[in-house]
């Protein structure tokens, strides 16, 4: 570990990770569940989302949903290309990773599938799961109803999740991953700022009594806006509406709905067409003339994609208190 300026932190990937598992087993998880977990935030830091990073671990800790009673993922319902998983209250990031491998199989057996998740919470970067399925030579899809943190345009409540939205495409490169939010600021980088005591950007959030604020705490006993006002609220409840196909009416509190589709490109044309039609499109866009002062077209993911190249070689780098606080949660188990 090497001490940076402004008590920061950098790790090599390996340190991050084994500092990351460390910290799951010390708060109950098994060897499988911190393995699984700990990629996913170690790829999220790499990409360069540094609130969905192995500070995410103590998200987990303070949710309520994590003192709770889990058990195994179980089948609700399945026919050969779909499955509703009753998560068991398990953390999403290990219940939508295992629907994203149930997706990957059938759909490579089938052509098609579709799989939901329910009762089950904080399942991370969405774009982790769609990454997967591309890779896998399928499109894939992911959509979700939230934990309401978010207000319909012109409310002075929550009542909506940020609700986001992911596709994977394969490509004769890194795979087109396209993830958005329909609402205004992520929740993970709020609870981020107000664990490290930032403040919000401004027209991004409301207090409890609807007025708009930048304190993040406030905002957590407000909520955040919908993105682009009507547009991101209508967006949002085309995912909360997926979220009742999926299963969320089944979540104790009828929140929680993860849907993962996968598809075969070979059920319209060739996997290796699909992938140099779509490489020769995002060229023809990249090619685009610029605006001045603008370097290059970047398509979405793209820099996630160099960040994370960059990251695998320079290491990771976090805030020196949230090393701490995941030191002290990984001392909990007695791990070394």
């Amino acid at each position: 570990m090497e001490h940076l300026a402004n008590d920061r932190v950098r790790l090599s990937v390996a340190e991050a990770r084994e500092l990351s598992e460390r910290a799951l087993r010390g708060i109950g998880l098994d060897g499988e569940e911190a393995r699984i977990i700990a990629d996913h935030v170690i790829d999220a830091s790499l990409c360069g989302y540094e609130y969905s990073g192995p500070a995410k671990i103590l998200n987990m800790v303070d949710s309520p949903k994590f003192r709770n009673p889990r058990r195994p993922l179980s089948a609700l319902r399945e026919t050969p290309v779909s499955l509703m998983y009753d998560g068991g209250n398990n953390n999403g990031m290990y219940a939508v990773y295992r629907a994203a491998q149930a997706a990957i199989a059938k759909a490579q057996e089938h052509g098609f599938a579709i799989v939901s998740v329910t009762n089950s919470w904080m399942s991370g970067r969405s774009a982790y799961y769609v990454e997967m399925i591309a890779r896998a030579g399928l499109v894939g899809m992911h959509t979700l109803s939230s934990l309401r943190q978010v207000a319909p345009h012109g409310g002075a409540h929550a009542a909506l999740g940020t609700n986001p939205i992911a596709f994977g495409f394969p490509t004769e490169g890194d795979p087109l991953i396209i993830d958005l939010s329909t609402s205004a600021f992520p929740a993970t980088d709020l609870k981020f700022r107000k664990r490290l005591g930032q403040l919000l950007p401004e027209g991004v959030a409301i207090d409890a009594a609807g007025r708009p604020t930048r304190d993040p705490g406030l905002a957590q006993l407000g909520a955040l806006l919908p993105l682009a006002g009507h547009k991101g609220f209508a967006l949002a409840m085309a995912m909360e509406a997926l979220g009742v196909l999926a299963g969320s009416g089944y979540d104790v509190e009828q929140t929680y709905g993860y849907l993962i589709v996968a598809v075969k490109p070979d059920l319209l044309l060739p996997l290796e067409d699909f992938k140099r039609h779509l490489s020769a499109t995002i060229a023809r866009i990249k090619a685009t003339p610029c605006q001045e002062g603008v370097a290059e077209i970047r398509m979405p993911s793209e820099h996630s994609h160099r960040n994370r190249a960059r990251g695998l070689r320079a290491g990771i780098e976090m805030e020196l208190k949230i090393y701490d606080a995941l030191t002290k949660v990984a001392e909990r188990g007695g791990a070394g």
